[in-house]
């Protein structure tokens, strides 16, 4: 039943009906836990409080299925915005970007183009961009990016899924990159990626442990404290410094961990999604964690004090029915195929 939980979530957040409506939805599906807003305003004061508890952050200007050269270009301009903002306000915060959003399905050596331009002013800014991992058809891609972008600049680096077979190999050979390592949050085929659990948080520790043991800075991404225990324990078994690695979660997931993993004198990194195209991260979140689905109903249909909404009610129930309805059909067709 998890399982197929998660696929059906997964297959949601590629939907590209769905996350064309729910731009009109708004919020009102309780995506507002886990993304802190639709535009850049909504974010800093977020980045500022948590700055504050010595907690630095990483922005990600949600975006998916750009086909589209002026989207993509707009896109890169949109990224630069940001990092001038982050440059102005002085905020402790680098940014993570898609790849597809800056036209990676259009043109590679398009996107290419693009990322240079977003480095350029990073590097100038002296800023970090990490460059996220997406589905497995876009895997090999994303590493030739990756490696054409090494040659010229060093503040860029990636994102590894524990639970691809070829994720040691992979940090093998990116043994002087700074890699994000994370379990993973789409749906693989079993011929690529583990499909248990058990399997993808083992090779998620053994993956950490390896990078700890290197020279390069690693973000550990995880929200599992279990995994978080183990790896503190290894840190102290073993003296390594602080300043190797970080903790790091996403907004809105177990947020007391990110104060408390701060106050322990960690380094620790909030991934703080925003935008307007939040469907897809929001279904991905979910899949992940299935259990939080009690309590986005609970807020779309009910206040704060328990009482039940009025007037989006409406929008909620239209909402949520749609995604039902969407369901339905798409088993339906599974069943006649």
């Amino acid at each position: 039943m998890p399982n197929l939980t998660r696929d059906f979530f997964i297959g949601l957040s590629n939907n590209r009906l769905l996350n064309a409506n729910a731009k009109r939805w708004g919020f009102r599906l309780g995506a507002e836990k886990f993304v802190a807003g639709t535009d850049l305003e909504s974010v800093v004061d977020i980045v500022k409080e948590l700055n504050q508890h010595h907690i630095c952050c990483t922005l990600d200007n949600l975006g998916e299925f750009v086909t589209d050269k002026l989207e993509a270009t707009e896109a890169k301009r949109g990224i630069i915005r940001i990092l001038d903002r982050i440059y102005d306000e002085n905020l402790d915060c680098h940014l993570s970007v898609k790849l597809t959003q800056l036209g990676l399905d259009i043109d590679q050596e398009f996107c290419i183009a693009n990322m240079k331009e977003i480095l350029e002013t990073a590097e100038k800014y002296r800023l970090f961009i990490n460059i996220d991992m997406e589905k497995y058809v876009h895997y090999d891609k994303t590493l030739d990016v990756l490696k054409e972008l090494h040659k010229e600049y060093s503040n860029v680096g990636t994102v590894i899924q524990s639970y691809l077979y070829r994720a040691e190999e992979d940090l093998e050979q990116l043994k002087e990159v700074r890699i994000r390592l994370v379990k993973g949050a789409y749906k693989e085929n079993v011929s690529v990626a583990f499909q248990t659990k058990a399997e993808i948080d083992r090779n998620f520790i053994q993956l950490a442990k390896m990078r700890l043991l290197g020279d390069s800075f690693t973000s550990i991404a995880t929200h599992d404290h279990r995994i978080i225990d183990e790896l503190k324990q290894f840190i102290e078994e073993n003296n390594i410094p602080t300043e190797k690695f970080e903790f790091q979660m996403l907004y809105g997931f177990r947020t007391e961990m990110h104060y408390d993993l701060a106050a322990e004198g960690y380094n620790f990194c909030t991934y703080i999604p925003f935008g307007n195209d939040w469907f897809g991260y929001f279904m991905r979140r979910l899949a992940e964690r299935p259990q939080n689905m009690n309590l986005i109903v609970k807020d779309v249909f009910c206040s704060k004090d328990n009482r039940l909404k009025r007037e989006p009610i409406i929008l909620g129930t239209l909402a949520v029915t749609s995604i039902l309805v969407w369901s339905k059909k798409n088993k339906k067709k599974r069943s006649v195929g």
